[in-house]
């Protein structure tokens, strides 16, 4: 039982240092951007020499992707709280775009870095996919709940869904493990874009001098994009 006790005083001497970084990484950040971060400067922050550093992440692009794990867990998280709330899916639904934005807001570096322009260079390792699958499964979540509930309006016109398209929404289906038809699929995706493109408009500043402050259009849009799927409870 001893001989466990420094290997638990290590691992949280670890992860104090790991916190460290991470947080050095996150000013960074701020101050440079993506694609200016700097493993030396991470170093010099936390009072680390370069070479120390390496123990702990390998690489820029590991420190990268360590930054955007938390980010998409931590944005993960606010949007599972606001899908959990006791009312309807689709008030959930606008809730769990308002807790996108309202954390977008508070951690807006953290959210270029999610949602912004690709970092040269960079190319996200696969095992980031399960923590970037908790915003939208959250909100896929929600579809389903009222698709099963029988509260989803499914009379909407659309399109014709093309073979390609139709393949596409088999894919997503089963990488969230929902079981939605297609016309759905694509208005849940559809829906989906523009919650974020509305959000992205806003922190990027494309709103400043017209629908700023964009408090009552988010709202609007967000319950918009939710008639759109098709909630039917808002």
């Amino acid at each position: 039982m001893a001989s466990d006790a420094p290997r638990t005083a290590r691992a949280r001497a670890r992860e104090e240092v790991m916190a460290q970084i991470l947080d050095a990484g996150r000013r960074e950040l701020a101050e440079h951007g993506a694609d200016g971060l700097s493993l030396r400067a991470v170093a010099r922050e936390v009072g680390m020499v370069s070479s120390a550093v390496y123990r702990y992440v390998a690489s820029r692009d590991e420190l990268l992707t360590a930054l955007i794990l938390e980010a998409y867990n931590a944005v993960g998280e606010a949007v599972e709280q606001a899908a959990a709330a006791r009312t309807t899916p689709g008030r959930r639904f606008v809730r769990l775009c308002d807790a996108i934005r309202t954390w977008g807001r508070e951690h807006p570096h953290q959210y270029a870095l999610l949602y912004g322009s690709p970092i040269p260079g960079y190319q996200a390792p696969q095992d980031t996919i399960p923590a970037a699958s908790r915003t939208p499964l959250a909100a896929g979540r929600l579809v389903q709940e009222a698709y099963d509930a029988g509260t989803l309006d499914l009379d909407r016109p659309s399109p014709k869904i093309g073979r390609t398209l139709a393949q596409q929404c088999a894919v997503t289906r089963e990488t969230l493990g929902l079981d939605l038809p297609d016309p759905v699929m694509v208005r849940f995706v559809q829906a989906w874009t523009q919650a974020y493109g509305a959000i992205s408009f806003e922190l990027f500043g494309q709103l400043v001098g017209t629908f700023d402050p964009a408090d009552a259009l988010m709202t609007h849009t967000f319950t918009t994009t939710a008639q759109r799927i098709g909630f039917t409870d808002l």
